[in-house]
């Protein structure tokens, strides 16, 4: 059994090292036509700066309306998909607590509600929504707190996970804490649920770690009206008849030794550590046939294999991820360095039939993305097929194969902190087509693991290489890098890293946000400082390093200059000339404290002779949020910017690339008496549209920009390291400008 299931994690992260390098092994992929903001649903009167969710998602049996579960906003939220590609709002229904759960049987709609006092005295009811008034029309007790709800596929049974969840704050989350959960069911007839036929199984006395305190998070029932319940924080997973309510067997999900992860919160992806007998602590699970299951190993207690697993109905463990699908989050970007002690959480899963084709949808809720499997039947491992971006934090997946759709519900809102809200998004499977995404990823390194990297913050092109490229990555991690890039791969490819040091140890306290290729070889990188940190200041720094990532030279602003930053500093830096007539120019993002609302600082430093100099660039002005500038490159006789502003989503305006002529330009001393000069700028591309193309929400953060030695230009978003981001990165090329 070990070699079937190492031959499993093998195939996936083989499927992963050749599928996601051509971009066609799906052969019928699945790609994002529409992402819906659930901000934008919201009832008359309601606060819009309050916070949404749409966490469990389902739809109408005629496929065109999604329902979701908004537990902050207590309600229901409905969204017309009759065209998918153009998700609208289609209302809310109040409900009298917070909704979990929504299933459809006909013309009604069935939501778990929670209505609990407190973790200690748990309560809920089963409301029975109308389609078709959109009214509560009845409302049945549960006895208990309500989390997952299923119904039978021939439709004759709705069973309910009564949680009773634990307080996390009470004894470190350490269960027992009663009541008990249960596992709550009813009949249906003629559609509608018969109130008096409820049945409560007892799921106590099961399960080793806390038999007293079941905990059942997720369930879903097979052809044959058999349940399967995870027991997350019991590490267990019961089977139950439902036409004779008892168990019918019931195991321990198991533990995993897991190799080459990363376990220290130091600010770098090592994948060099190991735990061992790590409890998989299931979350959702799927039925893949009458036989077997797919659980998803979040572990949100102590736990959490980083994965998936399949098991048969007898407790058989018959296929094991391991850590592929998180180093193939590695690999993308994705990877949440910050959440590392549990990894990258597998949540939600979603299993459906399409065409010939079985298919396994995996969600990991920290490194938002879904990955798609097909199942190739008993004995053998799935097939990876692909990875889908979406919103921050995607627990809901539901397949609508008739209509050939995907769809994830995010639950997590951002807005408060000026990041995206929640959002609903809907893939359709598009036979002949290529997967859209990813659209850069890394190759393996020296170590046999995939390079690491994530919130790139800076690109300049090879002066003689056509396609190749160097990246800088920022503050989000400890370590300072510098990537090279193959933009001629599809998707594009980080082929190589190196570590800035200093002194033969990785540079620390620098945050990279723009590079240039040194006529002589080697780069100049610039480092954004923030003198207005609390904890500890930093510098603007422009440093010269070596090609093999030595820090060869520091060179700090003069301190009268110095004095005059704000926490919006070095943004960008390009090199034109050569020898004695090299210059070397510096993108401050935003004004600084002597500079005229409206502009922001160029400095123009020569290494020949020490001095500097500065001109201003004339900034853009928005109705909401700041503009600034991201990026500097150097293009015939001036300088291409990347001028934007800091908002994200529908709230995105301003996205571009300018130009400015250096032609006749005299920047002015430091200390001159004489007006600095204001460089006129010409728009040159709005990068609205390609950001707005890959159909999901907007990205702030536009910041690399690139033309290589053959003339064509690229574009490049920073996701912040996964960090209040769905950790989706947008390379997207141009062409010749």
């Amino acid at each position: 059994m070990r070699a079937i299931l190492l031959a499993g994690v093998s195939a996936a992260v083989l499927a992963l090292a050749g599928a996601l390098a051509t971009a066609e092994a799906a052969d019928a992929p699945f790609n994002r036509i529409g992402t819906f903001n659930v901000v934008d649903n919201l009832p008359a009167g309601a606060d819009p700066a309050k916070s949404t969710a749409a966490e469990i998602i389902t739809f109408t049996e005629d496929g065109n309306t999604l329902i979701y579960s908004d537990s902050p906003g207590q309600r229901i939220g409905f969204i017309d998909i009759t065209d998918p590609a153009a998700p609208k709002s289609a209302g809310v229904v109040a409900l009298d607590g917070e909704p979990t759960t929504t299933v459809v049987i006909g013309s009604k709609a069935y939501v778990g509600v929670n209505t609990s006092e407190s973790k200690a005295k748990p309560s809920g009811h089963l409301a029975v929504v109308d389609l078709a008034t959109r009214k509560v029309e009845d409302k049945i007790d549960l006895g208990g707190q309500p989390d997952s709800i299923t119904k039978s596929p021939d439709g004759s049974y709705l069973a309910i996970a009564i949680e009773n969840e634990r307080d996390e704050d009470v004894n470190d989350g350490a269960i027992p804490q009663m009541p008990a959960g249960n596992l709550t069911y009813f009949q249906v007839k003629n559609g509608r649920v018969v109130d008096e036929s409820k049945k409560v199984v007892d799921l106590t006395g099961l399960a080793a770690v806390a038999p007293e305190d079941p905990e059942p998070e997720y369930l879903d029932i097979n052809s044959r009206n058999e349940v399967v319940l995870t027991l997350q924080e019991n590490n267990h997973i019961v089977v139950v008849d439902l036409p004779t309510g008892k168990v019918t067997s019931h195991f321990s999900a198991g533990t995993v030794d897991l190799d080459h992860i990363d376990t220290k919160k130091d600010g770098v992806i090592d994948l060099s550590g190991s735990a061992k007998g790590v409890a998989r602590e299931p979350d959702t699970v799927q039925w893949i046939d009458d036989d077997r299951f797919v659980i998803a190993n979040e572990g949100d207690w102590k736990g959490g294999t980083r994965g998936f697993s399949i098991f048969d109905k007898t407790g058989k463990l018959v296929f094991e991820s391991g850590t592929a699908p998180e180093h193939m989050a590695v690999r993308l970007g994705h990877y949440p360095d910050k959440r590392n002690k549990k990894g990258f959480e597998m949540e939600g899963a979603e299993v459906a039939t399409f065409g010939d084709d079985r298919l396994i949808f995996v969600a990991s809720e920290r490194g938002s993305l879904v990955f798609v499997y097909r199942d190739k039947g008993p004995g053998a491992a799935p097939e990876f097929l692909q990875v889908l971006p979406g919103g921050v934090g995607p627990e809901g997946l539901i397949a609508l194969p008739k209509r050939d759709l995907f769809v994830t519900a995010a639950e997590t809102d951002l807005r408060e902190d000026g990041g995206i809200g929640s959002v609903v998004t809907v893939y359709q499977r598009q036979p002949g087509a290529k997967p859209a995404y990813p659209t850069i990823l890394s190759a393996d390194g020296a170590d046999g693991q995939p390079i690491w990297w994530s919130a790139l913050s800076g690109f300049a092109a090879d002066s003689k290489q056509p396609g190749t490229l160097y990246a800088v990555t920022d503050s989000a991690y400890a370590q300072a890098r510098i990537l090279t890039v193959d933009a001629t791969a599809t998707p594009a490819k980080i082929v190589a890293a190196k570590v800035l040091t200093k002194g033969g140890e990785p540079a620390k306290g620098l945050d990279l946000e723009g590079l240039a290729v040194r006529p002589e070889g080697g780069f100049w990188v610039v480092s954004e400082g923030n003198p207005e940190k609390k904890e500890k200041a930093t510098q603007n720094l422009l440093l010269r390093v070596d090609a093999d990532g030595a820090v060869a030279e520091e060179i700090v602003l003069p301190e009268a200059l110095a004095a005059q930053a704000t926490r919006f500093g070095f943004e960008g830096v390009a090199v034109i000339g050569s020898g004695a007539d090299e210059t070397v120019w510096i993108a401050v993002q935003r004004e600084w404290k002597d500079d005229p609302k409206g502009f922001a600082k160029l400095l123009a430093y020569k290494p020949a002779t020490k001095s500097w100099g500065y001109v201003r660039y004339p900034l853009a002005k928005t109705e909401k949020g700041w503009v600034g500038l991201s990026e500097l490159t150097p293009y015939k006789d001036g300088l291409i910017a990347i001028e934007r502003d800091n908002l994200i989503g529908p709230d995105a305006k301003l996205k571009k690339l300018t130009f400015v002529s250096l032609k006749g330009v005299t920047p002015a001393g430091l200390g001159s008496e004489a007006a600095p000069p204001v460089l006129a700028k010409t728009e040159i591309k709005d990068l609205l549209p390609l950001l707005q193309a890959p159909k999901g929400y907007v990205l702030d953060k536009v910041e690399s920009f690139a033309i290589d030695a053959a003339g064509n230009a690229f574009i490049v978003t920073d996701n912040d390291g996964v960090d209040g981001s769905s950790g989706e990165t947008q390379f997207i090329g141009l062409g010749k400008l």
